[in-house]
């Protein structure tokens, strides 16, 4: 079958290829290229050297996986590998891996020589529907997750369906939140897509969550409006990463997010009761986690007012107002928090 092509449009278009054994298809997205690093973590060894053998004259570096390579030192590392390979701006950066590595190769690519083109070849569900698609690039601090990064767009991805075979059934399920953040944002095909069938129609709910991206950060790439809907349910997901040192998944951060989201936007007023509790039905059935312990709440309120969202002293949400109309609740009192938190806590 013929992968499925996503163009994501902007300045700087490219396209999202869907299917599966893609690797022959990634040359020949870097044109002119002499030289190519290819960054991936230890458990993706053997897909990359394939990766690498596809390209005429690969540079292979291998990196911390998961959330451990998402660190300014890691980058640093990478930047004098390319630098003592004598990299120039006709040259490319192939990030092999999950979201995490797919963060640093983007970031890696946006700062060398103010910028030089990158692939991405995402292994995980995350990557494939969140983090590999957008531009958004950037690495983890002490004061939070994301913090430091760049807006640089890929030269194009390759959602190669075929690495999600192997992916451990607990990465795969960390993925569909992603998911299911799509579909109450954009896409509500999604959910009942999960409701009737769960994930076995993977290839859609891919391609389905990847048009919903393509379609925001095309008409919004610095997140200055639009692009927050993307972070519906993230605000309390990345202060639960970050009260984890980053041991959880970010797709089981972002589903208690999710729930607490739907919550808020109930207590505020704006979102049925329904659509609010069928955050928790949908990411339960999927095995996704809904709670978090209750003694956290005082952690994650300080961590969330570093969010990225935020303005000044003001915490700004993305809530609902029905399926498919996402909208941003600013400064809600610290009562209407607890309320929401209520709802999650374990």
């Amino acid at each position: 079958m013929n992968p499925t092509i996503v163009t994501v449009g902007g300045e700087r278009p490219y396209e999202v290829l869907v299917g599966r054994d893609l690797i022959t298809r990634l040359p020949g997205m870097l044109p002119g290229a002499a030289q190519v690093a290819v960054l991936y973590a230890p458990p993706l060894k053997e897909y990359a050297t394939r990766v690498a053998d596809a390209l005429e004259n690969p540079l292979p570096i291998e990196v911390p996986d998961a959330e451990a390579g998402k660190t300014i030192e890691v980058a640093e590392r990478c930047w004098e590998a390319l630098g003592a390979a004598g990299f120039t701006r006709t040259d490319a950066v192939v990030g092999v891996g999950g979201g995490a590595v797919t963060d640093l190769a983007g970031f890696v690519a946006a700062c060398w020589l103010r910028g030089v083109r990158v692939v991405h070849l995402p292994t995980s569900l995350l990557g494939m529907v969140d983090a590999a698609v957008g531009g958004k690039t950037g690495v983890n601090t002490g004061a939070g997750k994301n913090l430091v990064g760049a807006f640089h767009p890929p030269a194009g991805v390759l959602c190669d369906l075929s690495t999600l075979d192997t992916l451990p059934p607990a990465d795969l399920t960390a993925g569909l939140a992603e998911v299911v953040k799509c579909g109450f944002i954009a896409d509500p095909a999604i959910l009942d897509l999960i409701e009737r069938r769960g994930a076995a129609d993977l290839r859609e709910l891919v391609e389905r969550s990847v048009h919903v991206k393509a379609g925001v950060v095309a008409a919004d790439l610095r997140e200055s409006g639009l692009r927050e809907i993307l972070n519906y349910g993230h605000t309390l997901g990345h202060a639960i990463e970050k009260h984890q040192g980053y041991r959880w998944k970010h797709g089981h951060a972002v589903s208690v997010g999710l729930v607490f989201a739907a919550a808020l936007g109930r207590h505020a007023g704006r979102l049925a009761p329904d659509i609010a509790d069928r955050h928790r039905a949908v990411l339960a059935g999927l095995g996704l986690p809904v709670r978090y312990p209750a003694d956290a709440w005082p952690a994650l309120r300080a961590a969330m007012r570093v969010d990225k969202k935020a303005r000044g002293a003001k915490l700004r949400f993305v809530v609902l107002d029905d399926l498919a109309r996402p909208g941003i609740l600013e400064a809600p009192p610290d009562e209407l928090l607890e309320a929401a938190y209520a709802e999650v806590a374990a």
